[in-house]
């Protein structure tokens, strides 16, 4: 009865309870769950030792990590029970999705430290700008709503190849120069048009592809903005989301008029998630090298084919 006791003790903190649910589906390293729960290293060593000196958890040697893993399989049915209660089951599942994507897809970190490289020395004629220009012109013909797109820089990038494109911000006065800018220009398949990012003013189903651009850290309400999106989406339409990492640059919010200090990769997918999206995809793509060295992700969603 006392191991009972003890055993029910263990598992009603809420942290605990998180831990085993995610080692019921797959063994872990202190640093992935790290990475998931977003705790602290100590916290969640401590979590462990007691769990295994309970004979709960048992772990086993990989190279110069550890992998922990449930021990006591008469756990899983209470787990999913009182799992169940748990707010953040859901957010963990989505984390540990990413971190068995990541585990699987080594060769990511090759070409995020390959990309890093790439400009950092001065090579005649390769550049950033080169790049992008040619893959733009692989781009296929399509109608593009460019959300939050400011003055519309990357909204005149995009109409080379487009279509159509339409930019869509909550400042008249962005809208009136990027116009301006486009008919200066003649960019005759670029529109602005004066709208709110959870309420864009473009027709259901008529668009191939939404684009976020830096702008989802300004919405009130990021995940309406999503689902906003997924409206005006033709069925097979693709989402595009590039924000910034969650970070702890307070600054942004004066500075920048930044709503929200950017989004984890989980957060972002989990918009995704919710607003229907399949195929959800998502990488960091880049970190800077100076102060307060934000990062950038990039993630990827497609609207069912008979949605």
């Amino acid at each position: 009865m006392a191991a009972i006791l003890k055993t029910l003790k263990l598992i009603s903190d809420p942290s605990r309870l998180r831990l085993l649910l995610l080692l019921e589906r797959e063994e872990l390293s202190v640093a992935e769950l790290q990475e998931i729960l977003a705790m602290g290293q100590s916290r969640i060593s401590t979590h462990l030792s007691q769990l295994k000196s309970a004979g709960l958890v048992e772990d086993r040697k990989q190279g110069k990590n550890s992998l922990y893993r449930i021990l006591d399989r008469q756990l899983i049915d209470l787990l999913h029970s009182a799992g169940s209660e748990i707010p953040e089951a859901k957010d963990d599942a989505r984390a540990l999705q990413l971190v068995l994507e990541k585990r699987r897809d080594k060769v990511r970190g090759y070409f995020d430290e390959l990309a890093g490289k790439f400009g950092r020395n001065y090579v005649p004629g390769r550049s950033w700008k080169g790049l992008a220009e040619t893959l733009l012109q692989l781009m296929p013909p399509m109608a593009i709503a460019d959300l939050g797109a400011g003055e519309g820089t990357f909204s005149q990038l995009l109409a080379q190849r487009a279509e159509r494109v339409i930019a869509v911000d909550n400042s008249a006065r962005m809208v009136e120069f990027g116009a301006t800018l486009a008919r200066e220009n003649g960019i005759a398949n670029l529109e602005y048009r004066l709208g709110d990012l959870e309420s864009p003013p473009i027709d259901d189903a008529t668009m191939d592809l939404a684009f976020f651009s830096q702008s989802l850290h300004h919405a009130l309400h990021p995940d309406r903005a999503v689902v906003a999106a997924a409206r005006l989406l033709k069925p097979g339409g693709r989402i595009v989301l590039l924000d910034l990492k969650r970070h702890s640059f307070e600054q942004a919010r004066d500075l920048y008029a930044d709503t929200w200090l950017g989004f984890s990769e989980v957060e972002l997918r989990g918009f995704l998630d919710s607003a229907g999206f399949g195929e959800v995809r998502s990488w960091v793509v880049d970190r800077e090298a100076r102060s307060p060295g934000l990062e950038t992700i990039l993630a990827m969603g497609r609207k069912h084919p008979t949605a």
